[in-house]
């Protein structure tokens, strides 16, 4: 899988840009604040319809626009696909496929799959657990488009759920009844373990899958200095099965010990959205414990992993690096180096083209204010 071409109209600090790529290694310079990274930011929403950067699509629109938009070109297999993405901020954005409307823009994810490490990707390591879980459902509907639908309606459901709490909370506050309030939170627990329980399915599954990965990832980028370990953190406890039915009643069961507890606070306390991921470093926590090379080490090891995990499963992704060599030393460069050099298109990014080992120096484009060229 490759991009072949990328077009922005009104994204970020381009009024209007077409890159066009090739595979193998690309190397974007330009000095901070000129756009390189707007590139893959750009290709980032392609494949997430999120982005890395900002948690709103607000920022995504150039100053005075009132829309912007990504078109893609991807090559898979021999065959090309252009996605279409037109992001307006407060209402519903739109896609189309090879020029075609979908009904919701979830429907192309999958055309493009990629991994983007980036220096905000220390928060994996040091912040808080919502970044630790959007990394994990990010790599699972780029394994399997499908949870993308499974994501939206737990999430629908949450959102459903503390509504009917909050009213009930509210209600209780000013000493209301509250049994018509939660005349339907029965309904909803049934969603909510429904869908919980297949998203949690999924994100077990892969957590163990991911495992191996990391250890073999951060003993490449660290050299061996210590063992990367991975584990699922749910509040329904340790060692769960990944059976449906069985996380489907583990999850009732919770909802109704902490239904007192919910309607005290108003919010969901149950459920895939208060999990983390454990990441350690042989027998310590990464947070807390880590230093800074360590936390940055383990950081690049875990989209390492999901790019080598990617690839096991037989999807080649894009690979794109956004100003991580300067943050490397000599040695830990070279061995990243190694570890990418194959990628079948890797992305780069820099201020200073020295800082890319020798062997990564593939296509080389120069990134100045709104505009993209390629020079060698």
């Amino acid at each position: 899988m490759h991009v072949r071409r990328v077009e922005l109209t009104d994204f970020r600090s381009y009024e209007r840009v077409a890159v066009d790529l090739d595979p193998g290694v690309s190397v974007l310079v330009g000095q901070n604040g000129m756009g390189k990274t707007n590139l893959v930011e750009a290709l980032g929403y392609v494949a997430t319809l999120d982005s890395h950067r900002v948690a709103t699509d607000a920022p995504l629109v150039r100053a005075g626009a009132s829309s912007a938009v990504i078109r893609c070109a991807i090559v898979h297999d021999g065959r090309e696909l252009l996605v279409e993405l037109e992001i307006v901020p407060g209402r519903a954005n739109r896609a189309r496929l090879n020029r075609s409307p979908v009904r919701r823009p979830r429907e192309v994810l999958g055309a493009l799959r990629m991994v983007l490490f980036a220096p905000e990707d220390l928060e994996l390591v040091r912040g808080d657990p919502s970044e630790r879980r959007r990394y994990l459902d990010d790599l699972l509907v780029a394994r399997q488009p499908r949870y993308a639908g499974v994501r939206a309606d737990y999430d629908r459901v949450v959102k459903q759920r503390n509504a009917l709490l909050r009213t009930a909370y509210l209600t209780r506050k000013v000493g209301g009844t509250r049994g018509q309030d939660l005349s339907t939170l029965a309904v909803w627990d049934q969603h909510l373990a429904y869908h919980g329980a297949e998203l949690l399915a999924g994100r077990l599954e892969l957590a163990a899958a991911l495992g191996p990965h990391l250890t073999k990832a951060y003993d490449a980028v660290a050299a061996g200095r210590s063992a990367a370990v991975i584990g699922y953190a749910s509040r329904l406890g340790e060692s769960l099965p990944t059976d449906r039915s069985a996380l489907e009643a583990m999850i009732l069961e919770s909802l109704a010990e902490r239904r007192a507890a919910e309607i005290e606070r108003g919010t969901t306390l149950v459920g895939p959205h208060r999990d983390d991921l454990s990441l350690q470093l042989g027998e310590l926590p990464t947070k807390g414990y880590a230093s800074h090379g360590e936390s940055w080490s383990f950081a690049l090891a875990l989209r390492l992993a999901a790019y080598d995990l990617l690839r096991s499963d037989g999807i080649e992704p894009v690979l794109a690096l956004d100003d991580v060599f300067a943050e490397l030393d000599t040695d830990r460069r070279e061995r990243l180096a190694a570890l990418v050099s194959d990628a079948a298109q890797l992305l780069v990014t820099c201020a200073v083209p020295e800082d890319v080992p020798a062997g990564l120096r593939g296509a080389r484009y120069d990134v100045g204010t709104g505009a993209v060229t390629r020079v060698s």
